[in-house]
């Protein structure tokens, strides 16, 4: 016999939660453009590539919370 399962609004929330966490990192990247933007070509390399990369820190517990309702990877 199998069980209906109950769905969660954990998935709408997490999914509306990480599109406004990348609207918000979109416009803090948007509001340091300028001034990263006088600096040395050499300087502002490393600062886009930290900046491209680091969106990307926050969605695997995110994630995994969406899916299993912990923060922390399953053991």
């Amino acid at each position: 016999m199998r069980m209906a399962m109950t769905p969660s609004l954990r998935r709408p929330f997490g999914i509306i939660g990480l599109i406004l966490f990348l609207f918000v990192y979109a416009l803090a990247a948007v509001w340091i453009a300028e001034p990263v933007a006088r600096l040395h070509p050499l300087v502002q390399l490393p600062v886009w590539l930290v900046l491209g990369v680091a969106w990307v820190i926050p969605f695997r517990p995110a994630l995994l919370w969406i899916e299993t309702g912990n923060w922390r990877q399953l053991r």
